[in-house]
């Protein structure tokens, strides 16, 4: 007895259900169980000028009832091309496919996105589900990620217009008579603060109702963030917009990540002009503000939401191309270093003193002394405070010709990154910061080729003994304040509080050191 064949488009749009196999999504006819959809990378044929890494998408529909034999059907190649393809029952990972049926060019077409999508990583969805094939036409994917302790990711697989006026994105395209998707997301990688200090604005994906007619049509992709939040601090700046959005851009798309058009919310000018090289070396189009613009945007698909691996933290093991620390502090490096006017060759290592004033915290309070005994190890020693009005270049020119810096752990050590590989970096750590000191700066510094030290104060070095006494738990047990919120209260006393007087006595073995490290770090540079 022959096995029924079900027809792919003869199914309404609610039958079609997105499952994952392991590691390989699969589409299901819910009617039809022997049919199943799977979204496969070929190798396609160099006459089209590209190899495998570049392969296109090819969707590959399979009766697992049939016969063991595979019948032809055409897959879509670079530049529209077509071809007949021989598949065989190993061209597919899902179990049990065996013959492979022809399905519309149109649909290869559509679902080259949702295969990206799917081939980076992107297991969890929301929703009511994918709105894929039907004989009216193509539904668009609205999928979302929250599986994740910091952010949110969400995006729409398909033609997509934007309000900005609204902060919504349509999809695009027939609907059926099911209830809409709607999703919220805060575009921004903290998602569980409260942004007392900045706002961030929330971005709606919506399947319905009709979106409002497109005014601007653009040809690649959306990617969309927030910097608002803390990116007023420059620290923040980078743990919360600038390496997620390295990291998102070489997850979803290693192999052209420049190829995304920016929708930023939250966007002040004075951000977009201090950061406007560095944003111009991850996107070549211009950006759409969320905040300014009023045209409609339509885009092929878009993204919101940017992906985190932990503060100041990037995991090649998580990204595709095995993107590290190294090549993002490479590409900050030569966007405003690269450029830079050449300079006589040193006589001896220059240490740079990150110092800081006013009532932040963290003021080293024998700054003069700590600048003299320096000199007398043999450095040349140069003392800066980075302030909002100085600019990425300066700062870049001042510490990438340095060979050492050193600095109380704080925001400004994120001048770190135009360190050159090999140069030093001494971080002074305040009782109580031990933990925060090596998450923020310490573990970074190793993976972009730094040479790290890290000077942990006693406790007659801090100022919190002067203010609570030497046997008060502060002082005593820093530890004891981890009840509650302890990042409310390692703000609010070991960061706000506390400044220090160096034990310079102390502190000379670790000038020592540093001398030698970035005497040979000079050589070498030289």
């Amino acid at each position: 007895m022959k096995t029924r064949r079900c027809s792919l488009v003869q199914q309404p749009h609610e039958d079609y259900m997105l499952i994952m196999r392991g590691k390989q999504p699969v589409i299901k006819v819910k009617s039809c169980p022997k049919i199943v959809i799977c979204l496969q990378y070929y190798e396609w044929s160099s006459k089209f000028g590209r190899g495998c890494a570049a392969a296109p998408t090819t969707l590959a529909v399979a009766d697992a009832g049939a016969s063991d034999h595979a019948t032809p059907t055409r897959k879509v190649g670079a530049g529209g091309k077509h071809e007949e393809v021989q598949f065989k029952r190993s061209d597919c990972a899902c179990t049990s496919l065996f013959t492979i049926l022809v399905i519309s060019d149109q649909a290869l077409l559509h679902l080259q996105d949702i295969r990206r999508d799917f081939n980076h990583k992107r297991p969890s969805f929301s929703g009511a589900g994918p709105r894929l094939l039907t004989s009216r036409g193509y539904y668009p994917i609205i999928s979302c990620d929250r599986s994740h302790g910091n952010y949110d990711t969400c995006s729409i697989n398909g033609p997509t217009v934007l309000d900005p006026k609204t902060a919504t994105f349509y999809a695009m395209g027939l609907r059926g008579p099911t209830r809409p998707v709607v999703e919220k997301v805060r575009p921004y990688p903290q998602k569980n603060q409260t942004f007392k200090v900045e706002p961030v604005k929330t971005v709606t994906l919506t399947s319905g109702p009709s979106g409002p007619p497109c005014m601007v049509q653009h040809n690649a992709p959306a990617l969309v963030f927030s910097v608002g939040g803390f990116t007023w601090n420059f620290f923040h700046a980078f743990i919360d917009a600038f390496i997620p959005l390295f990291i998102t851009l070489n997850s979803i798309a290693p192999d052209d990540p420049d190829r995304f058009v920016f929708v930023i919310a939250d966007y002040p000018d004075w951000f977009r002009l201090r950061y406007a090289d560095l944003l111009r070396r991850f996107s070549k189009h211009p950006v759409v503000s969320l905040d300014i613009d009023t045209r409609t945007h339509c885009f092929p698909s878009a993204t919101v939401g940017l992906l985190s691996h932990g503060i100041m933290t990037i995991d090649p093991k998580l990204i595709p191309n095995s993107k590290t620390a190294a090549h993002f502090h490479s590409l900050v490096h030569e966007t405003y270093c690269g450029r830079l006017r050449t300079t006589l060759k040193p006589k001896r290592p220059r240490l740079l003193i990150m110092g800081r004033s006013g009532g932040v915290g963290r003021v080293i309070l024998n700054q003069g002394e700590l600048k003299r005994a320096a000199e007398e190890e043999g450095f040349e020693v140069v003392e800066f405070e980075s302030k909002h009005t100085t600019t990425m270049r300066v700062a870049c020119e001042l510490v990438s010709s340095s060979h050492a810096m050193l600095g109380v752990h704080g925001a400004a050590l994120t001048n770190s990154l135009f360190l050159r590989p090999g140069s030093v970096l001494v971080q002074v750590v305040g009782i109580g910061l031990e933990e925060v000191a090596e998450l923020c700066f310490a573990r970074v510094a190793k993976d972009m080729g730094l040479e790290y030290m890290e000077y942990k104060i006693g406790v007659e070095e801090s100022s919190l003994v002067d203010r609570y006494g030497r046997d008060d738990m502060i002082v005593k047990d820093p530890s004891s304040m981890d009840k509650g919120n302890p990042y409310d209260k390692i703000m609010r006393v070991y960061l706000k509080q506390q400044n220090m007087n160096l034990d310079l006595a102390r502190l000379r073995g670790y000038l020592k050191s540093a001398y030698e490290k970035a005497k040979i770090a000079m050589l070498k540079q030289s």
